[in-house]
């Protein structure tokens, strides 16, 4: 598979419409307007997150921050490859694949987490959590920050595996925007069993959920693809339907209502 501009662009417009598709045909909140509340912002945050910002200028953050990792051990007078656990390539495709998937999707929940858990990090993260009506597109709603989080993050355990290709990448990605989609949309299901291994949509709301009890109140729910994070670690809850509770978070009456504002908020934030 050839990796180039027209094959994300498809890719990400296949998925999007499709997930749409689905929010016409099993609606959960059959009231929900098809352009719903906010639905042309997230729109915009879609495409400029998901372009502008995966494709280029992570690119060049994620080699910086390659290059200054491995400056920092060239320092300390050892390699990458000294701390490499695993040789890959002598695995099978599948396990490759297996591997690389489960590797991001923990860190990314570990570091979904921190974003809740910090107050300087939540600041960014309150632009996600400013959806107040849920639908496919709230998916790709987050400040630019976010990416280069997780982007940050992720490096160090995949960078200890190695072996990983740009097609593993883009394998892994697409599926990971497919099952985000989905998570955020409006579609009356959950997998049944499978509930407890993937996020779904039902288990996702109550991660935006307003209200929280105070023992949960840095959050709930904080698997991106996998939801067995969330029954492993006890972080799960889903006290009775979701479908129509309110979404935020405190204050967010007064949260910016226009992308730039949004993306100032943190910035003007003492």
């Amino acid at each position: 598979m050839e990796l180039n501009w027209e094959n994300y662009f498809y890719g990400l417009i296949i998925i999007s419409f499709v997930v749409w598709g689905l929010e016409l045909i099993f609606p959960w909140r059959k009231n929900q307007a098809l352009f719903r509340k906010d639905f042309w912002l997230d729109s915009f945050y879609m495409f400029f997150n998901f372009f502008l910002l995966n494709l280029l200028i992570l690119i060049a953050l994620s080699n910086t921050a390659e290059l200054f990792f491995n400056d920092i051990l060239g320092f300390l007078g050892v390699s990458i490859s000294s701390f490499q656990i695993l040789e890959i390539n002598n695995l099978s495709y599948f396990t490759r694949i297996l591997i690389f998937f489960i590797v991001v999707d923990l860190t990314q929940w570990f570091t979904h987490r921190l974003l809740h858990r910090f107050e300087f990090l939540w600041n960014f993260h309150k632009v996600h959590h400013s959806v107040k009506q849920m639908g496919f597109a709230a998916h790709l709603r987050y400040h630019w920050m976010e990416p280069i989080i997780y982007n940050s993050l992720r490096y160090i355990p995949l960078a200890i595996i190695g072996g990983f290709t740009a097609q593993d990448v883009a394998l892994v990605h697409f599926f990971n925007i497919t099952i985000g989609h989905l998570n955020h949309a409006n579609i009356n299901w959950d997998y049944g069993f499978l509930k407890y291994i993937f996020n779904n949509p039902k288990m996702h709301i109550w991660h935006h959920s307003k209200e929280l009890p105070e023992e949960r109140k840095y959050g709930v729910n904080f698997g991106l693809t996998l939801s067995i994070w969330d029954y492993l670690f006890k972080t799960n809850y889903i006290p009775h339907s979701g479908r129509d509770i309110e979404l935020g978070f405190e204050g967010d009456e007064k949260f910016p209502k226009g992308f730039i504002g949004q993306e100032m908020y943190p910035l003007n934030k003492k």
